[in-house]
């Protein structure tokens, strides 16, 4: 009995492992922070602002799911180079947001112009100077075709760079847990770790309702309608990506 009760005075002694994870206010992210937090990380959150359409709303999700898990941390940083830079439906208002074709592999007009590697250097940056251990983003499979910082030869190549250009003594990895599972997955692994969706955005082109029918929206209702399950946000319209 002594024993015992030393055991777990010594394990609650340890400090917890510390995680940075991007935040977008996505589906994606959300589930990867309840992930993060399953496999015993402490939260420290970074929302970025970059000029994207839907920043506005996409703020306000990753602050409330901030809340709602407790999080070490909240930093919100605001840029507008990747908007100055533009190249991107996302960051310039002069291009639509073209509707969802699930079937294409072509880069879509949405992709920012290497904006993970900006994302992730802020990260890489913030956890190096709070001692974090990783940094979590919620990429996934269906990422591959139209996002080329999405694909795991990014990420793995991005972990060598840190190990490269940050202190000797740092040793962060970049931890993409769902880089091989589908959205499908996604939505039955937030379901399982009781990811409040409602608290999350994915549209690209409207702050409320989401549209229903551009890229992001699509691949959101399909993974919900996969698993039998209603997104709890409203839309424009909500059409059937089932087949």
């Amino acid at each position: 009995m002594t024993d015992n009760i030393s055991s777990t005075s010594d394990q609650s002694s340890e400090p917890q492992k510390r995680a940075v994870v991007l935040v977008s206010g996505g589906m994606d992210s959300a589930t990867t922070a309840y992930e993060a937090a399953d496999r015993g990380y402490e939260l420290y959150f970074l929302h970025t602002s970059y000029g994207q359409r839907t920043e506005a709303v996409e703020y306000d999700c990753a602050n409330a799911l901030a809340a709602e898990m407790d999080a070490a941390e909240f930093l919100h940083i605001e840029t507008d180079h990747l908007q100055q830079i533009g190249g991107s439906a996302l960051t310039d208002t002069s291009m639509a947001v073209g509707d969802a074709n699930l079937e294409s592999e072509e880069i879509p007009d949405t992709y920012v112009p290497f904006r993970n590697a900006n994302l992730l250097s802020m990260a890489v940056s913030y956890a190096e100077a709070n001692s974090c251990e990783a940094v979590f983003v919620g990429a996934h499979s269906e990422d591959f075709a139209g996002y080329p910082d999405c694909r795991p030869a990014f990420f793995d190549a991005f972990e060598a760079m840190v190990d490269v250009g940050t202190k000797p003594e740092t040793k962060i990895s970049i931890e993409v847990p769902f880089v091989d599972a589908s959205k499908t997955d996604i939505a039955a692994r937030g379901s399982e770790l009781s990811v409040p969706f409602e608290l999350t955005w994915s549209c690209y082109r409207d702050s409320a309702p989401a549209c229903g029918t551009c890229d992001s929206c699509a691949f959101r209702l399909q993974a919900f309608q996969a698993i039998g399950i209603r997104d709890p946000i409203d839309y424009a319209e909500r059409p059937s990506y089932t087949e």
